[in-house]
């Protein structure tokens, strides 16, 4: 089998085709099925895709076999052909056998949303990890469309059972070529991902973490440059950042505080990708704080926003705290909005990730917030104990310091779980004792 006759034909013109239907979820209404194409159109923009006329048919049922009517699917082709198409993107997933129901009617190659979703990831996938899951994602979604996909096994068939009987065997062949190397993958990536575990539990012991989370394209890249002043990969296209990416928020703190810049989510995923990408989302199950990021300036900010609290609770974190901050404010030419949501959301964030003060604001806020998690413990700690005050230094914020004949009176700030790993509970003072060192009293 070559695997490159089933990946998505590039640098070709495509018409997009969908339906509305009331008993099809996201294609119910006009409303939704056009903000579902509009969203279609920008995912093949970001493979580079130039998308042409969209062919939309209402209907009250659903072909089983086809999705549409048959006679739509042929005027569908005709048009499509006369605009210069040769590929039909369908803005939902179909089955292998409608695929290839609609590619016999048509005679044109038929993609369907996921693949193009599938297609995206592949290309955007930068970490050892991520191309494993993407590969994963697209052979599992390949094996049940081995017979319809690019017309690879049309070529082998002609007249006479025993070409026909040759094409079957090549099918079976290639289905276990494709079970083989899921299994060859899936055993990559349990090492890949214990080594990411170790890596994670190392963090977890030395930082504190915030994970930016949310709709793709929401701008969650631009916000972490500004706030951790990085230069991490920021495009206007969906999906233009795969891998979770972790830099440091503000490394004058101790611990120091990391910021996670995580895969986006979309309506419709592919529930391979789902699965395929779980450890990729899981990337913000080690965070304290889930900074929940929504394009202001999109119509759909609240269908955005709704995906993204699924997606959170799917991966049973929506209770972790967390703040919302609708970002492109300067995109946003509707000020009744900005008010309107400020109203109903009134601890979130409105900012533009171009406006300074709007940064320096946010990035208050979370170090702030974090800060105010620590507790506070008042030592005193003789000179002759050195190593303890390299630990106290190297590892806690300190409020005050009082030098005394004895030692040093520390007033410091610092989380429980690390203050437990550093020893120093024989010099916890009691708050009596606390007051008359920070005065620099002499305790007889």
């Amino acid at each position: 089998m070559n695997q490159e006759e089933y990946k998505l034909p590039l640098g070709q013109k495509a018409s997009l085709v969908s339906i509305i239907c009331d008993k099809f979820e996201s294609h119910a209404t006009a409303i939704e099925t056009n903000n579902s194409l509009r969203e279609l159109r920008e995912l093949l923009r970001t493979l580079g895709i130039t998308a042409g006329e969209e062919y939309v048919q209402n209907r009250k049922q659903i072909d089983p076999a086809t999705m549409l009517g048959e006679g739509k699917l042929a005027e569908i082709a005709d048009a499509a052909r006369e605009e210069g198409s040769a590929l039909l993107v369908f803005d939902f997933e179909l089955t292998a056998s409608q695929a290839r129901n609609i590619k016999e009617i048509t005679k044109l190659e038929i993609v369907d949303r996921n693949t193009v979703i599938l297609e995206i990831f592949a290309h955007h996938a930068r970490t050892k990890e991520a191309k494993i899951q993407i590969e994963i994602s697209r052979l599992k979604y390949l094996l049940p469309r081995l017979t319809s996909m690019w017309g690879h096994f049309s070529k082998q068939r002609a007249a006479g059972a025993a070409i026909g009987g040759e094409g079957e065997q090549q099918l079976e062949l290639d289905r276990r070529m494709v079970r083989e190397r899921i299994e060859f993958f899936k055993k990559q990536l349990e090492d890949v991902q214990r080594t990411r575990e170790q890596q994670s539990k190392k963090r977890q012991n030395q930082a504190v973490t915030a994970a930016l989370v949310g709709y793709t394209n929401a701008g969650k890249s631009s916000l972490m440059n500004r706030l951790c002043k990085v230069n991490v990969l920021e495009e206007n296209k969906l999906f233009a950042t795969l891998d979770s990416t972790f830099r440091t928020l503000n490394p004058d703190s101790k611990p120091p505080m990391i910021m996670i810049d995580t895969v986006g989510f979309i309506s419709n995923l592919p529930n391979t990708l789902v699965q395929g990408f779980r450890t990729t989302l899981e990337s913000a199950l080690e965070a304290d704080l889930l900074v929940i990021v929504c394009d202001i300036s999109d119509p759909n900010y609240q269908k955005h926003l709704r995906v993204t609290q699924e997606v959170l609770k799917e991966l049973k974190i929506d209770e972790k705290q967390q703040i919302i901050v609708f970002n492109k404010k300067d995109l946003l030419n509707d000020p009744v909005r900005a008010r309107i949501i400020m109203r109903n959301y009134p601890n979130s964030f409105l900012v533009s990730s171009y406006d300074e003060e709007d940064m320096k604001n946010l990035r208050t806020y979370i170090i702030d917030h974090f800060l105010s998690k620590q507790d506070h413990y008042d030592l005193f700690i003789p000179y002759e104990a050195g190593d303890a005050h390299a630990r106290v230094r190297g590892n806690a914020n300190i409020l005050n310091l009082t030098s005394h004949e004895q030692g040093i009176f520390y007033r410091i700030r610092i989380p429980d779980f690390i203050f437990q790993q550093l020893g120093l509970q024989s010099f916890i003072l009691a708050p009596q004792d606390a007051k008359q060192w920070e005065e620099n009293i002499q305790i007889p």
